[in-house]
């Protein structure tokens, strides 16, 4: 099962928008979606390896996923596995995420990330509600 193709454009050069995609002190601005923050991470894209983060709402309910960076393409792309885990922190389903970036006609980069391998439509649905919504927080930032 896959997740639609989410694709955006940022106003500024590719190069720009990796260091936002990659490195942990701009991935921590804007990853997860609106009203979530991430209190406890491990999150870098700039080498492979494992990475983690716990997301939490307002509320408190926090929420944990995991995975490693399978590829690491500068400026052009990023791939990490996906697995959120439960209460008793044991991991689920894994998918892959990538993340590519090409010089936009505007003058920006256009970004396209894929989500695959997802269990089911509705888990589908519910990544591509929260990647457009992370999406905006870096929106955002880049703009």
């Amino acid at each position: 099962m896959r997740s639609e193709g989410l694709e955006r454009t940022f106003p500024a050069p590719v190069e720009r928008v990796f260091q936002f995609v990659s490195q942990t002190e701009h991935l921590l601005k804007w990853w997860g979606p609106e009203t979530m923050h991430v209190p406890e991470h491990n999150l870098s894209f700039e080498k492979t390896g494992p990475w983690m983060s716990i997301m939490q709402n307002p509320e408190g309910q926090r929420y944990k996923v995991s995975g490693q960076v399978t590829h690491v393409d500068p400026p052009n792309s990023i791939g990490f596995t996906w697995a959120w885990h439960d209460e008793t922190d044991k991991r689920g389903v894994e998918s892959h995420v990538t993340i590519r970036l090409v010089p936009a006609q505007s003058g920006g980069t256009q970004m396209s990330l894929t989500h695959v391998d997802l269990p089911d439509e509705e888990s589908a649905k519910s990544h591509n509600m929260g990647w457009n919504s992370t999406l905006n927080k870096l929106e955002r930032l880049i703009t």
